[in-house]
C-alpha cells in the first residue's frame, strides 16, 4: 500500500509493508508525470520513526452526495437520477492523526465516512468502462460537514468546507474490490456507521465519467464517493474512526473551538 511520509524534514512516498510494519522508500514521481519513474530505493524504514501525511495532495476534492441507498431509505428521500456533486477545497484535506478542528460558526458538526479514490492521470470526458485505467487506488475519508449551515440555507459548500474538513488516509490500497467492501464508522470506540459500498447508487466508473464529462480530474484528485447511513454528530476530544475493508483505519480527534 501506498503512503506519504515526513522523516528528518523531508516528504516522500513509500510502499506500506503491515506485516512488517516497514516502510520501502519510493524515489521519483508515484504519478509518473516526470520521465523518470517511481523505484523502489532498497531502503526500508520503520513505520513508527516517521510521521503519516495525506496520502496525496489533491488540487480538489469532489465529492458525491446522496449515493447510498441505505443512507437515502434512512433520510427518507429519493434516490438521485444523477450523481450530485459538489466540492471541497485542497485546505480542508488532513492526514490521519491530525485534529479536526470545531469551528465557531457552527453548532453540529457531523462525520461522514466515505470511500475516496484517488486518481492517477489526467482524466477529461473518461468513459466509465475504461474508468480502472485512470485510478491510483482507493483510501479512507471523512466528508467532515457542518449540518446545521448545509441546511440552514443550502450552501454545502460553506458546510464542507472549513479548514481540517477532509481527513484522508492512511494509505492508499492499489487494488481492492471497490464494488463490495465493508466500511465503518467509530466514536470513542463506539459503531456509528456500518455498511458496504454495493450499497451505492452510481458506481465508481460511473462516477470516474460524470464528473470527468464536467471537470478535468489531475494526477492526486481526489473522488469521495457518498456516506452510509448513520451521519451524526461530534463533540470536541471525540475520537473518530473510520474502516475500510482491505484499506485500514482513518482516526482523527476533534478539536476544542
Amino acid at each position: 500500500m501506498i503512503v506519504r511520509f515526513e522523516r528528518n524534514g523531508k516528504q516522500k512516498h513509500g510502499w506500506f509493508v503491515q506485516e512488517e510494519n516497514k516502510i520501502r522508500v519510493i524515489e521519483g514521481d508515484i504519478y509518473k508525470r516526470e520521465t523518470a519513474k517511481p523505484i523502489m530505493t532498497g531502503l526500508e524504514i520503520e513505520a513508527d520513526q516517521v510521521e503519516l501525511l495525506t496520502p496525496c495532495t489533491p488540487s480538489k476534492v469532489v465529492c458525491i452526495g446522496v449515493n447510498y441507498k441505505d443512507h437515502a431509505l434512512e433520510m427518507g428521500i429519493e434516490l438521485p437520477r444523477e450523481p450530485l456533486m459538489f466540492l471541497k477545497p485542497s485546505t480542508s484535506v488532513i492526514g490521519p492523526g491530525q485534529e479536526i478542528v470545531y469551528p465557531s460558526l457552527t453548532d453540529n458538526l457531523h462525520y461522514e465516512a466515505e470511500l475516496a479514490v484517488v486518481i492517477k492521470k489526467e482524466a477529461r470526458h473518461v468513459k466509465a468502462v475504461d474508468a480502472d485505467e485512470y485510478i491510483l487506488g482507493f483510501t479512507c475519508a471523512n466528508d467532515v460537514t457542518a449540518r446545521d449551515l448545509q441546511y440552514g440555507d443550502g450552501q454545502w459548500t460553506r458546510a464542507k468546507s472549513f479548514d481540517t474538513f477532509c481527513p484522508l488516509g492512511p494509505v492508499i490500497a492499489p487494488k481492492v474490490d471497490y464494488q463490495n467492501l465493508r466500511i465503518t464508522t467509530t466514536v470513542n470506540g463506539e459503531v456509528r456507521q456500518d455498511s458496504n459500498t454495493n450499497q451505492m447508487v452510481f458506481g465508481i466508473p460511473q462516477l470516474v465519467e460524470a464528473i470527468s464529462a464536467v471537470m478535468t480530474l489531475l494526477p492526486g484528485d481526489v473522488i469521495l464517493t457518498g456516506t452510509p447511513p448513520g451521519v451524526g454528530a461530534l463533540q470536541p476530544g471525540d475520537e473518530v474512526a473510520i474502516t475500510i475493508e482491505g484499506i485500514g483505519t482513518l482516526t482523527n480527534r476533534v478539536a476544542a473551538r
